[in-house]
């Protein structure tokens, strides 16, 4: 039995960007409990030429939305790329789930074979790939990226996360 595109993106997402949104929860957590300003853990990087903290989950929150609106031929959401706060970068996460939530399963099944062109880089260039190459070779593998260096930038600054925080986020336990 094969699997769909839709349930091969759209609970992958969700289940990311929801444990992301734990990992904002924790570090939120951490700086109060350390009685340090939260903002703080924002500018995090772990080398001088990587994206901030910050640009990192407003990454995996675009590789999702854009993901999903490629396949299914939809709009995605603007967004202003103006978080300053983990706060408003839940509020992004949330607001990237409820964009995926919108999207019928109907939209996206049958796209395996569909022609994908998009943006690679900031000069111009695009790449074309059929649907599920690049679901599977582009947009998840982007999305767990940058989530995974996230995830890795608040525990070099101390905040306590573990695998299980990583795959299971705050549905632990359940």
């Amino acid at each position: 039995m094969s699997i769909s595109m839709s349930s091969a993106s759209t609970p992958i997402f969700k289940s990311m960007l929801s444990n992301l949104d734990y990992f904002l929860v924790k570090a939120a957590a951490h700086a109060e409990a350390k009685k340090f300003d939260p903002a703080n853990l924002l500018s995090a990087r772990l080398a001088p030429d990587m994206l901030p903290f910050t640009r990192q989950v407003l990454i995996a929150c675009d590789a999702s939305k854009f993901g999903i609106s490629r396949l299914a031929s939809v709009d995605a959401p603007k967004f202003d790329d103006t978080e300053s706060t983990i706060e408003q970068l839940r509020e992004r996460i949330a607001k990237t789930i409820a964009f995926i939530d919108s999207v019928a399963a109907d939209k996206l099944d049958g796209t395996e074979d569909k022609d994908i062109t998009f943006p690679v880089g900031r000069d111009g260039t695009t790449r074309t790939m059929k649907g599920e190459a690049y679901l599977k070779h582009w947009v998840l593998p982007n999305m767990f990226f940058h989530v995974t260096t996230a995830y890795a930038l608040l525990r070099h600054n101390g905040v306590e996360l573990g695998k299980t925080d990583y795959l299971l986020g705050a549905r632990q336990g359940a």
